[in-house]
């Protein structure tokens, strides 16, 4: 297909187009990986008057108890991002088909955007010892409409600035939701998150809002707050980045997009050089999301971590993650996205390696040890302190990995097919994204163990840079 000039947009365009990144992040960083995430897994599962019974039988049985509900937590959490990747991976490639017959993004954006924070705002009701599965179908449903809302925003990209710059801003603009991510992280543990033990927030005042921390509403709020987040900061997406043209009513559009998305799966599965690159990110992001949503879940069951320092940890890997962005950005443009992701897969799988062999008092599988002792305050042990040191790692890749993957695909596509393409990556990206945290849940399940589970990650990462150091780059370029 022919390639459209691209005419670059605005300076205000372009931001406006950057802050849906802005926008998005904290969904991801406050509800789905740092706050409500683990809450779900370790606080919402405890039935108050299952407990009572727990505790009257003595402390055995308390434990047996709390352990139990942990790992089904932890098991149903794994279950609902994979129903959410299944729904993804079989309708994003369809509504990005659609979307390049009806022309403009930001309607699709629109409708899914009122989906998304309905479903956050309903969060609130997640009270523990209230109903799991309605909990994690709201989330799994933002889950959905916050990915579709992605297909359509990334496939503008290609129209707003000449493929030399999209490294440079899908980079930026990544960096940028990372910052939002952790401002937004950073005011929950201040302002919302309080300590089980004090009933006070990090900066010794009571939750806003009079928040229960019994109750779990200062988890619960994340919800209501994302939202919010998110409908306000989109809003110069929609006034100041430049759209597609209006293209046919939405009747035939469906029918054509349903025909052309048959011959865009045929024609890439020609386009050997982007097949390759799909399949390769198919396996490699699969493994990423897994690490990602699961991480703080697993560190907080083996080090019973609070909210508050949860929190902080995640914290510390969006400092991580921005400084990982800013870097990418100018290392994409001097040396090319491939060099930036296969680094970044390198350094993930280094770090994966590193969280599932450290425990209470040791890592590497023991061959380092660390006293028992707690020295106090947060992150008080030395394993602690570890995975802490891993936390930076996976938070300087996982940044670059998404970022210029994204402009790998941008680069090897031309703007006028850029939204069926686009559909198809996040295809690639959640074709089998209930596959690892599914396999996590299930061998943490059956094993007794969640770092059996989370070992699997690695197999994801290993395989995914196999078939990605052959794949040429651009993608559409032969091989040589």
């Amino acid at each position: 297909m022919a390639e459209v000039a691209v005419q670059r947009a605005s300076g205000r365009g372009i931001w406006g187009w950057m802050f849906f990144d802005w926008a998005a992040q904290p969904f991801f960083t406050v509800v789905t990986t740092f706050i409500f995430g683990p809450y779900f897994a370790s606080r919402m599962v405890l039935d108050p008057v299952a407990m009572q019974a727990a505790q009257a039988a003595g402390p055995e049985a308390l434990k047996a108890y709390v352990d139990g509900q942990h790992l089904l937590g932890q098991t149903i959490w794994g279950y609902g991002i994979g129903a959410a990747g299944l729904v993804i991976a079989i309708l994003s490639p369809i509504l990005g088909s659609i979307a390049d017959q009806t022309g403009p993004r930001k309607p699709w954006i629109a409708f899914f955007a009122a989906i998304k924070i309905t479903s956050l705002c309903l969060l609130w009701v997640a009270a523990p010892g209230s109903s799991l599965f309605l909990a994690v179908a709201l989330f799994a449903l933002a889950s959905v409409a916050a990915e579709f809302s992605t297909v359509f925003n990334d496939s503008m990209m290609p129209r707003l600035v000449p493929k030399s710059e999209i490294g440079h801003i899908s980079n930026v603009a990544w960096g940028l939701g990372y910052l939002g991510g952790m401002i937004a992280l950073i005011f929950v543990v201040l302002f919302m998150a309080g300590s089980p033990e004090t009933g006070k927030t990090l900066i010794g005042a009571s939750p806003i809002f009079g928040l229960d921390l019994n109750l779990g509403e200062d988890a619960r709020a994340t919800g209501p707050l994302s939202a919010g987040w998110y409908f306000l900061f989109i809003l110069p997406m929609f006034f100041f980045t430049p759209d597609a043209i209006k293209g046919i009513p939405i009747g035939p559009a469906v029918r054509e997009g349903l025909s052309e998305l048959k011959s865009t799966l045929a024609e890439a599965r020609k386009r050997v050089g982007i097949f390759r690159f799909l399949v390769a990110r198919m396996i490699y992001q699969d493994g990423v999301l897994a690490l990602l949503s699961l991480g703080a879940v697993f560190a907080q069951g083996m080090f019973n971590w609070s909210t508050t320092e949860v929190g902080l940890f995640g914290i510390i890997l969006n400092v991580a993650a921005i400084f990982g962005c800013w870097i990418a950005a100018r290392v994409d443009t001097a040396l090319g996205s491939k060099a930036v992701v296969m680094i970044s897969l390198v350094m993930l799988s280094v770090a994966t390696i590193g969280v599932v062999s450290t425990g209470p008092g040791f890592t590497l599988l023991g061959l380092i040890s660390f006293s028992a002792a707690d020295s106090g305050g947060f992150f008080g042990t030395g394993a602690e302190k570890a995975y802490i040191l891993y936390g930076l790692l996976i938070g300087l890749a996982f940044g670059p990995v998404q970022a210029s993957s994204r402009s790998y695909m941008a680069r090897s596509v031309t703007a006028a097919e850029s939204g069926r393409y686009f559909g198809i990556y996040a295809l690639s990206g959640r074709a089998t994204s209930f596959l690892a945290p599914t396999m996590v849940s299930t061998i943490g399940w059956l094993s007794g163990s969640q770092r059996l589970g989370m070992a699997a990650i690695v197999l994801f990462l290993g395989i995914g840079m196999a078939i990605l150091v052959r794949t040429p780059y651009p993608a559409d370029r032969p091989a040589e």
